[in-house]
C-alpha cells in the first residue's frame, strides 16, 4: 500500500486544474525509459572492453538489453494491478527508482570489472522500472482523456519511441568525454557515463511523479457528454476485471496481434545498420555506406516515434479495429515490396521500412486505447500489464528469426538482400496471422463484466 505522498488520494486534482499537464509528466518517464532504444551505443565499447576477447561478446553485449525487454513484460504483468490500485505517483516513484538503481549497479559493475553487475542492474533491476513505468501512466491518460483515449496515450507512448532520439546522442558524448569509447576505451569511462545518466534521469524522472494527477471521481472534460461519444460495435460502457480480462478470447487474440505486430517491428529496427549495408553494400564506400546506415538507424527511430502520435490519434476517429487492418494488412505488403524489390531502388526500401517502423510504434500506441474499448477503464493498466507479455515473447522473437536467418546465409556465402529473404517471408505470414486475428474480436461477452455497482466504474474502483 502506497503512503504519505505517494497516496492515490493525495494526488487527486482540484477544481481548474489544467488536463494537459499529464502527458508532460507522462513523457519525462516514457522519454527516461526509452533510453533502452539507445542501448547499442554501449555495445562497442563493452565488448571492446569487459568482454574483449570473447568469442561471444556480441550475445553477451546484447543479454543487458534482452533481459530488460523480458523484465519490462513480466513487471508489468506482475505488478499491473498493484499500479491500478495505489495510482500513478507510487507507480512513477517505483519506476524511477528501479530504472535509475539499475544505472548506477551497471556503473559499479564497469568500476569493478563484474560484467554480471551490467547485465542484473541494466538488464533485471531497469527492467522492472521499465515495466511498472511504461504501464504506469495509461490508465490515468485514459481517465483524464476520455474523448481522445488514443492521442493522449500516442503522447505518452511515443516519448518511449522517442527517448533513443535523446539518449543516442547523450550516451556517446558521455562516453567520449570520459574515455569510454573508441580504441583505447576505458571501463571506468563506461561507469561514468552509466552514473552520470542515472543521475540526470533521477532529476528528469522526478518531474513526472511530482506532477502527476488523478482526476477526482465526478470529473469530465468541458463540454464532453459521454452519451454522445462516437459509438462502435466493440466500444463498451462496461468495465472488466484484469482477472477476468485474460479468461476472454479477445485478451489472447489482441495478446497475438501485438506480439506478431511488434515482432515483425524489432526484427528490422534490432538489426537496422546491418540490414541497410547488406542491402547497399556495392552503392557506396565503406565509410559513406557506415554513415548512411547510421542515418536509417535514426529515421527509423523517428517514424517509430511519429507514429505513436500519428496513427493512434487517427484512431480516434477511424476505430481501433481499423488500425490495426491497416498495421498488420499494409506492413505485409510492405514486407513483400522489400522482398520482391530488393535493393533495385534506395527510396522505395526507405518508404517500406519508414511506414513499418511506424506501424510498429503505433500498435504500442493504439493497445491502450484499444483495451479501453474492449475492458473498460476499471484495471486498464492491469490489463495492459498483462498483454506487454506479448512485447518480450517478440523481443526475442523478432532478433531470433532475422539474426539467426541471416548468419546461417552469412555462413552458406549468400551476399545481399537474399540473407534476409527467408526472415522478411517470415514476417509477412506472421502479419497475415495477427490480421486474421485482429479480425476475430468481437465484443466481450456480457459474462465477464463487473456487476453494475460494484464500484468498478469509478476510479476508486480500480483499488480493489
Amino acid at each position: 500500500m502506497a503512503v504519505g505522498f505517494l497516496q492515490r488520494q493525495r494526488i487527486v486534482a482540484g477544481p481548474g486544474w489544467s488536463r494537459w499537464l499529464v502527458p508532460p509528466a507522462a513523457l519525462s518517464i516514457h522519454l527516461a525509459i526509452g533510453q533502452a532504444y539507445a542501448w547499442s551505443v554501449f555495445k562497442p565499447p563493452l565488448e571492446g572492453t569487459l568482454l574483449a576477447g570473447n568469442p561471444s561478446a556480441g550475445v553477451l553485449s546484447a543479454l543487458p538489453f534482452t533481459l530488460g525487454i523480458i523484465m519490462l513484460g513480466l513487471s508489468a504483468a506482475l505488478f499491473g494491478t498493484k499500479v491500478d490500485a495505489n495510482g500513478p505517483r507510487w507507480a512513477m516513484a517505483v519506476s524511477s527508482a528501479c530504472f535509475v538503481s539499475g544505472f548506477l549497479i551497471s556503473a559499479l559493475g564497469m568500476y569493478t570489472g563484474q560484467y554480471w553487475l551490467v547485465v542484473v542492474g541494466y538488464g533485471f533491476v531497469g527492467g522492472i522500472g521499465l515495466g511498472i513505468g511504461y504501464i504506469s501512466p495509461v490508465s490515468t491518460l485514459i481517465k483524464w482523456f476520455p474523448d481522445r483515449p488514443g492521442l493522449s496515450t500516442g503522447i505518452a507512448i511515443m516519448g518511449f519511441g522517442g527517448g533513443a532520439l535523446i539518449a543516442s546522442p547523450l550516451t556517446a558524448q558521455l562516453l567520449g568525454a570520459f574515455g569510454g569509447s573508441g580504441e583505447n576505451a576505458q571501463p571506468a569511462g563506461i561507469g561514468q557515463t552509466f552514473l552520470v545518466m542515472g543521475l540526470i534521469y533521477a532529476v528528469f524522472m522526478s518531474v513526472g511523479w511530482l506532477l502527476i494527477r488523478v482526476p477526482a471521481e465526478d470529473w469530465k472534460p468541458a463540454g464532453w457528454d459521454p452519451s454522445t461519444q462516437k459509438a462502435g460495435s466493440l466500444i463498451s460502457t462496461a468495465n472488466v476485471s484484469a482477472a477476468n480480462a485474460i479468461k476472454t478470447p479477445q485478451f489472447w487474440l489482441l495478446w497475438v496481434v501485438l506480439c506478431f505486430n511488434v515482432t515483425a517491428g524489432i526484427g528490422i529496427l534490432e538489426r537496422a545498420s546491418p540490414i541497410y549495408q547488406d542491402f547497399f553494400r556495392d552503392s557506396s564506400p565503406a565509410e559513406t555506406l557506415a554513415a548512411a546506415a547510421a542515418g536509417f538507424v535514426a529515421i527509423l527511430s523517428l517514424a517509430n516515434a511519429i507514429g505513436r502520435i500519428l496513427w493512434s490519434s487517427l484512431s480516434d476517429v477511424l476505430g481501433r479495429k481499423n488500425m490495426y487492418r491497416l498495421y498488420l494488412g499494409a506492413g505485409a505488403l510492405l514486407y513483400l515490396a522489400l522482398t520482391l524489390l530488393g535493393n533495385t531502388n534506395k527510396v522505395l526500401f526507405l518508404v517500406c521500412a519508414l511506414f513499418i517502423l511506424s506501424f510498429y510504434g503505433a500498435g504500442f500506441a493504439t493497445v491502450p486505447a484499444y483495451l479501453r474499448d474492449l475492458f473498460g477503464t476499471y484495471q486498464v493498466g492491469a490489463i495492459h500489464g498483462r498483454l506487454l507479455t506479448a512485447w518480450s515473447t517478440a523481443g526475442v522473437l523478432g532478433p531470433l528469426i532475422v539474426n539467426a536467418i541471416a548468419d546461417a546465409q552469412i555462413a552458406a556465402g549468400v551476399e545481399g538482400p537474399g540473407r534476409y529473404t527467408l526472415s522478411f517471408t517470415i514476417m509477412i505470414g506472421l502479419l497475415v496471422v495477427g490480421f486474421v486475428c485482429n479480425e476475430l474480436i468481437k465484443p466481450v461477452n456480457e459474462r465477464f463484466h463487473e456487476p453494475s455497482g460494484s464500484g468498478a466504474t469509478t476510479t476508486e474502483g480500480a483499488r480493489a
